[in-house]
């Protein structure tokens, strides 16, 4: 009864903080309020293609800067990662202030080094990509009836043989009446520090608006530079401009200047703060999210009835004839026996490469681990899309803290293959801490280079790849060796039957075994490779990726597949007097990642036609190379594990003197 209690307080607790709260904001993601005539930074990030694949600062164009300097935001580890480049920006708003006509700057006669570059960046299809309240800028265009949405736009366009510019940009800010004016004043978070100021005194206050939308349609406006000679930033444009985006007239020619300008319009919105990035996160294509969970469960039920089949069927018929016959009945039966029980000395003879396996399958099991807890944080909200880099900062939390998982299944599978001798076990966990952030380190070093090269703000700083091998040696290292040794001081698993000195010869099999396992891969791909396609054009095309919720169906749904088909194809060798199930079980469901690599290359040349360059050809391949490995690990260590509980399940029902 007292256990009920203590459950009753928690709900209302809970239900407690909601109604005090009137609305639940996850971590990064609280509202700012902004009073009347309160300033409003937009802040610039890095200029995005999907022609390149390669980032670059905004300011590595003419464009016009602050008068502060060119400053740095706050950035986490996630998002130098992934390119990010955060920046202060001349454009400036005040709070429900219409403004029209705003000079920014006019620039300097374009060099021949500037222009050719302004010319470049034109051809390559770079965007512009802008920040206001951590929304970043909308634009909406209209093809056949339909409002396309993008983020960002364009640095210019490119017609006939005449290189324009968008330098006039038309903003509208979507704001929403502030609903509560007796919570905190002041909050905020490191995106926005300058958001709130207090307005009127005693109890009197004037209404403050959160920004509900960013909205931008960018304009190629002639401006003359003789007009334009006297005015400073922030004053106001001496002719009307009118932004028209179906025409262009800015020209961009060596030698001469461009001026740039921007009008901005507030319009109040019935958007309420926590909806505000619906349009960014509009749900697309979600029958097509279920018609891939509903493929992926027939897979699994297919696959469900052979396993009934095996254990129901064959596996306990066969251990009931087996064992109701006596002595000599069973000795004359062994004789004419086939099938795995012949092979009941050899099932557990050490594998090739042993130190290999344990190595891989304590790697595979700290990257699954990592999947599903950050995939899990995720489809709970705290990783959205609103709080950037989270994503990948919390994959890296993860997967350090999980190294001690993988140091003791690494370490008490050795233990096992060698029955309980622990001799060994520092080197396996040393391989384990090292195997697989060995190999990723020397793919992204090599790609690295070559974004260096480019002098691509996707590079990874010098001072970033100290911090990583910091965390790396200082953080995962230790964690990984303390998880090997509490697994050198556990109990190995106990193998139900003998194993023979001398091996029993497999018999030649019709057809390759390897053929099978490397076949069998296609089922775990069928089941995600839907879901695949989503998550390659958040990488490659810019878009939003953000149904976790159906990432996490299809990775519980993945996970059930690889460990039916590795044990479906385990029991089949094993009927065939067999017994190197080892590796062919973490193969039989780590070979999904040689379809996915081949997807990756179909999805080049068939998805990503546009891109160009041999530098961006070879990162995304790279990238695709680290992911590949990734899954595979992952993937195999489900398999191995699963066949591993199966033939110690099967054997250990057999009966032997």
């Amino acid at each position: 009864m007292r256990s009920l209690d203590k459950f009753k307080i928690c709900v209302l607790l809970i239900c407690l903080v909601f109604e005090l709260g009137h609305g639940f904001y996850l971590p990064g993601s609280y509202p700012h309020k902004y009073g009347v005539g309160d300033f409003l930074n937009v802040k610039v990030n890095s200029l995005t293609s999907i022609d390149t694949e390669l980032p670059y600062s905004y300011y590595s164009l003419p464009f016009c800067k602050p008068l502060e300097g060119i400053k740095d935001s706050a950035e986490n580890l996630g998002e130098l990662l992934m390119g990010d480049r955060i920046e202060n920006s001349p454009y400036r708003f005040k709070m429900y202030t219409n403004e029209t006509e705003i000079f920014l700057c006019q620039t300097k006669p374009l060099s021949g080094e500037e222009f050719k570059l302004l010319k470049k960046r034109i051809d390559e299809m770079y965007q512009v990509n802008l920040i206001l309240d951590n929304l970043p800028a909308i634009r909406y265009t209209r093809k056949e009836g339909y409002f396309l949405r993008w983020t960002g736009y364009p640095v210019g366009i490119k017609i006939q043989d005449t290189y324009y510019v968008f330098n006039h940009l038309k903003f509208t800010v979507l704001v929403h009446k502030y609903e509560e004016t007796n919570v905190a004043r002041v909050m905020g978070t490191g995106d926005a520090a300058e958001v709130i100021s207090t307005i009127g005194n005693g109890g009197s206050e004037a209404p403050g608006y959160e920004v509900v939308g960013f909205e931008v349609v960018p304009c190629s406006v002639q401006h003359t530079p003789d007009s334009a000679k006297n005015l400073k930033l922030y004053n106001k444009y001496p002719t009307p401009i009118k932004c028209d985006p179906t025409t262009v007239a800015m020209a961009i020619k060596e030698n001469e200047p461009v001026s740039f300008t921007y009008e901005v319009n507030f319009v109040e919105s019935d958007i309420k703060w926590p909806s505000r990035w619906d349009a960014y996160l509009k749900m697309e294509g979600a029958k097509v999210h279920w018609f891939s969970i509903l493929n992926s469960l027939m897979v699994i039920t297919f696959l469900a009835g052979i396993v009934l089949v095996i254990f129901l069927r064959t596996v306990r018929r066969d251990l009931t004839r087996y064992e109701e016959l006596d002595k000599e009945a069973q000795a004359q039966m062994n004789e004419e026996l086939s099938g795995w029980k012949l092979v009941v000395s050899d099932v557990f003879r050490s594998p090739s490469n042993p130190a290999l396996l344990c190595v891989m399958v304590g790697d595979g099991v700290q990257i699954l681990g990592m999947g599903v807890v950050t995939i899990m944080f995720a489809a709970l909200g705290f990783m959205s899309p609103a709080s950037r880099g989270t994503l990948i900062t919390g994959m890296l939390f993860f997967y350090m803290i999980l190294g001690v998982v993988a140091g003791y299944v690494a370490v008490r599978l050795w233990r096992t293959i060698f029955c309980g001798n622990h001799k060994g076990w520092v080197s396996v966990s040393w391989k384990a801490a090292c195997f697989f952030p060995g190999v990723a380190f020397f793919i992204l070093t090599t790609l690295n280079f070559l974004l260096w090269g480019s002098h691509s703000t996707g590079a990874i700083p010098f001072s970033l790849f100290v911090v990583l091998i910091l965390l790396w040696f200082c953080i995962s290292v230790p964690l990984t060796l303390l998880g090997g040794y509490f697994g050198a001081r556990a109990p190995h698993i106990e193998y139900p039957v003998r194993t023979n000195q001398i091996p029993r010869e497999i018999p030649p099999q019709k057809y390759p075994s390897w053929l099978l396992v490397l076949g069998a891969g296609t089922l775990p791909f069928g089941t995600l490779f839907i879901e695949l396609f989503f998550i390659m054009s958040s990488l490659w095309m810019g878009r939003v990726y953000y149904v976790f919720g159906f990432l996490l169906i299809v990775m519980i749904l993945l996970v059930v597949v690889c460990a039916e088909v590795s044990l479906v194809l385990t029991y089949m060798h094993l009927c065939v007097e067999d017994w190197k199930w080892w590796w062919k079980s973490f193969f039989a469901s780590g070979s999904v990642a040689i379809y996915i690599f081949l997807y990756s290359v179909n999805y080049l040349i068939f998805d990503l036609k546009s891109l160009s360059g041999p530098v961006s050809a070879t990162l995304y391949l790279g990238y695709s190379l680290f992911m590949v490995l990734a899954i595979m690990l992952a993937t195999g260590t489900v398999g191995f594990l699963s066949s591993f509980w199966f033939v110690h399940y099967l054997f250990s029902s057999v009966k032997l003197d």
